[in-house]
């Protein structure tokens, strides 16, 4: 098994092409398909790839209900699980569960639930699927014959070969668990390999020689009868990995799983942004224009709330700086360890905000790029401790008094926040993308700011120059 960097061309150049079919295959195999789509996202970036689909930050009964009745055949829940504690997340996704079931019996319509996870593997897996597994098997007649495991993300550069997971750089392709998302505080991991990254995420329980694979051979020649029989073959909640370097792929496993699910065959999903689309059936659409996303009539500023601490977002936010118009306020979120102190910094931030905006200028607020780091050996002190600190980044926005010509978030928690408790959504709509993996969501009648434009950037997609882009693109 090669788990070494490897040239991108390279890769690609060995995989051989594609027989021919696949558009007809996914037609096929769509027809007759009618299940709801039901996407729990554990931050806001997994509609990095649809648009006119609705996203709700609740999963009440009611809000389920109205969800399972709308025409479309997918909605989002915004769980942000990725910045809850493991017992938050357990008591969580065993409400969504029963919710979900309630509301489809209420319409009698079957379903299907994808947890939408990190395309570079962080969050909490295995321990979501298996929480709804345990609760929709416990209290219905639907039992798992499979469980996916798809993290393919072009837009991200997130690819999978031979059964290993790679992240882009550049031209470079480097395996998932020599990067320095697998070095996550909370969610870390060292297996590239994505048989053996389900036996260590699940401690053991489940062998790396017990997981079935898809490989790009099988989905180059189309071979849906093949794949569909091997999924049929199923039983037991099985993992299953699907290799994939190009949506194609994701069409040709689409297809064969269709069909093994009209067959009578259920699965449960841990998967990238990728699927989603391509089973809700979601089209492509050119990329968000000035005209779509801001009111030319606001003579306020813009705000930018950077909270994520990857390489990628440092490098994008000295970028930012060749823009004009743009003041930068920096957070030192190191004082959050004494509360007067950072009351003061929270304070001092918000006053800032306020007179830049009413400025007419973009304030673009960012923590200190040195992380804050407790390291006393516990996760869930680690996770609470980064919690606070997006709360306080987040408090600037609910702090504004004017409404913004323009919002973006930089970072998954931090733009869950921004949405939900800042911003107050209760549901929006997705517009589509400002670039490739950064989507936008139109905020809803009960929000802080009705019908604005929302940028939910996530910190570990784009260029080195993509928020300087998407900024660019706003103010001009």
């Amino acid at each position: 098994m090669n788990e070494t960097i490897r040239s991108k061309k390279e890769l690609f150049d060995s995989i051989p092409p594609f027989s021919g079919g696949v558009e007809e295959a996914l037609a096929e195999a769509r027809q007759g398909f009618d299940r709801k789509i039901v996407v729990l996202d554990d931050d806001p970036t997994g509609i990095q790839t649809v648009h006119d689909v609705s996203v709700y930050t609740d999963w009440e009964p009611e809000s389920l209900l109205q969800a399972f009745e709308e025409e479309t055949s997918m909605f989002f829940i915004l769980t942000n699980s990725r910045g809850f504690t493991q017992s938050e997340t357990i008591a969580m996704h065993t409400q969504i569960a029963e919710n979900i079931l309630w509301a489809a019996k209420k319409t009698g319509k079957k379903f299907v639930v994808i947890s939408r996870g990190d395309s570079t593997l962080r969050g909490h897996y295995p321990l979501e699927p298996q929480v709804l597994r345990k609760v929709i098997e416990s209290d219905s007649e639907i039992c798992y014959d499979g469980e996916i495991l798809m993290p393919f993300f072009a837009e991200g550069g997130r690819f999978t070969a031979g059964d290993v997971h790679y992240v882009a750089y550049g031209d470079e392709l480097v395996p998932a668990g020599q990067t320095e998302f697998a070095k996550d505080k909370t969610f870390g991991y060292t297996a590239s390999n994505l048989k053996e990254y389900i036996e260590e995420k699940s401690g053991g329980k489940t062998s790396s020689k017990d997981v079935v694979s898809v490989s790009l051979e099988e989905l180059r020649r189309c071979d849906v009868a093949g794949i569909r029989k091997k999924l049929c073959g199923l039983s037991n909640c099985t993992k299953v990995i699907v290799n994939a370097i190009c949506y194609d792929d994701v069409k040709v496993f689409a297809a064969a799983l269709m069909l093994a699910i009209k067959d009578g065959k259920e699965f449960l999903f841990r998967t990238a942004a990728a699927l989603p689309k391509i089973l809700g059936n979601v089209s492509d659409q050119p990329l968000l224009e000035r005209g779509q996303l801001v009111d030319a009539g606001n003579p306020n500023g813009g705000i930018i709330v950077v909270g994520s601490h990857v390489s990628k977002t440092t490098k994008q936010l000295e970028m930012l700086h060749q823009a004009s118009g743009i003041e930068f306020i920096e957070m030192n979120q190191h004082l959050v360890v004494d509360e007067e102190k950072f009351e003061a910094e929270k304070q001092r931030v918000n006053e800032e905000v306020q007179r830049v905006l009413t400025s007419g200028k973009t304030a673009a607020v960012y923590t200190r790029r040195d992380r804050f780091d407790l390291n006393n050996g516990n996760k869930e002190d680690e996770l609470k401790m980064a919690v606070k600190i997006s709360d306080a980044v987040t408090g600037v926005v609910a702090s504004l008094k004017v409404k913004p010509r323009f919002i973006i978030a930089k970072g998954g928690i931090t733009s869950s926040d921004v949405g939900v408790k800042a911003l107050q959504v209760k549901k929006a709509l997705v517009l589509g993308q400002i670039l490739p993996g950064i989507p936008v969501w139109k905020t809803g009648d009960e929000s802080k700011f009705p019908g604005t434009s929302y940028v939910i950037f996530p910190g570990n997609v784009g260029d080195d120059d993509a928020l300087l882009r998407a900024v660019e693109k706003m103010q001009t």
